[in-house]
């Protein structure tokens, strides 16, 4: 959804207050940069609306009756998707809610003030700016009704496609390879996701591709509030088969374990192998940042190191593509079509030091190729 210079971006509100829907009216109306389309009174009606006025980017309110926001985001990103910006109470008291709505495809939130009065809501009102801007900007990616991944004895009929059971199952020889995981000294692979607007659905489904025996270490630095990570691990666990949870400092980095990153820290790889948290001033204004978790992972492990960018805003991921390339190990992007925003793709493709730029659901395969030389390496001695 690319727009011209100058073109202002229509918005649709959604919100079952009409004191509200006049506040955010007026908000909106008041930035030259954007205009209201229209306006709908519960999830139902924004459905309709969001069909017939094709609105640039949509405000989305969560506590509606008929139908709430959370299923209207996931019909209308399902069926007729459009950027949605969540603002809502819900997103200030409960993460979960809002965790699940950008799960289900939206951009961003926005909390509404407690009292929700006009002087409280203008208070954020630059931030309802700035972010229905960026939204209305955005590749929209059609998401799917999110289901959950079987576990062994399930059939694999529903399993993201191309997904193996097991590591190594399919190789272009047929046959199957079991990988050792471990090379000399005992390291093992590791893999260092960093991703940022659009993440959360993006990883929902880009984690359920590892397989419960992969024999390597994943991190995943997703810019996200502190307060919800820890729930976002848990319900990244419900759909994977790899073992999922939450970081925690001086813990061992082990292989066939998904780490999340908290919200609130950076994440380092310490030299005994260990994640090591800084809750330390932002770093090239990313809290948490890719890049040193990148950097530290690419000192630890070598040339075991696979860095991938996902989506998202800025260029986090870019010096740790570097470092990752200086290392020995190699690095993926996801490519323009399937990322929701492409700017942290790009700006680590634009460092020379991407190997593959990929679609999401091709980028496990790059990583599995990569930790099978990995494991031949290791076999005859190379690594």
């Amino acid at each position: 959804m690319k727009m011209s210079f100058g073109k202002r971006s229509r918005v649709l509100i959604v919100d079952d207050s009409a004191f509200m829907r006049k506040v955010l009216h007026s908000i909106i109306a008041a930035d030259p940069g954007l205009e209201v389309c229209g306006e709908a009174r519960d999830g139902r009606d924004a459905v309709t609306q969001a069909e017939a006025l094709k609105p640039d980017v949509i405000s989305m309110d969560i506590n509606m009756p008929h139908v709430d926001g959370l299923q209207a985001t996931e019909i209308i990103m399902s069926s007729n998707p459009r950027p949605i910006l969540i603002v809502s109470s819900e997103s200030r008291e409960g993460a979960e809610v809002t965790l699940k709505a950008l799960q289900l495809g939206a951009i961003d939130f926005v909390a509404k003030p407690s009292g929700g009065v006009d002087l409280d809501l203008s208070s954020v009102k630059e931030e309802i700016w700035r972010k229905l801007k960026m939204a209305a900007k955005v590749r929209v990616v059609r998401t799917a009704t999110r289901s959950r991944v079987p576990q062994e004895g399930v059939s694999s009929a529903t399993r993201p496609e191309s997904a193996p059971a097991s590591f190594g199952q399919s190789t272009q020889n047929g046959g199957t390879v079991q990988a050792p995981g471990q090379s000399r000294g005992g390291k093992f692979p590791i893999v260092v996701v960093a991703s940022s607007t659009g993440g959360p659905a993006t990883l929902m489904k880009f984690v359920p591709y590892f397989p419960k025996d992969f024999p390597g270490a994943v991190v995943v630095v997703q810019h996200m509030p502190g307060n919800f990570t820890a729930l976002f691990s848990k319900q990244l666990a419900e759909v994977s088969r790899i073992r999922v949870k939450e970081a925690e400092a001086g813990e061992l980095i082990v292989s066939g374990q998904l780490y999340v990153c908290p919200g609130s820290h950076h994440l380092r790889i310490s030299p005994n192998g260990r994640v090591s948290l800084d809750d330390g001033p932002r770093i090239g204004g990313y809290r948490p940042c890719a890049d040193v978790t990148m950097e530290s992972a690419a000192e630890y492990a070598g040339a075991l190191t696979i860095g991938v960018v996902l989506t998202g805003m800025g260029n986090d991921g870019a010096k740790g593509v570097q470092a990752v390339r200086a290392a020995g190990g190699i690095s993926l992007a996801q490519d323009e079509s399937t990322a929701v925003i492409f700017g942290m793709p790009q700006e680590a493709i634009a460092t020379g030091a991407v190997d593959q730029t990929l679609p999401m659901e091709s980028i496990y395969r790059g990583i599995e190729k990569r930790v099978l030389f990995i494991c031949g390496a290791a076999r005859v001695g190379a690594l």
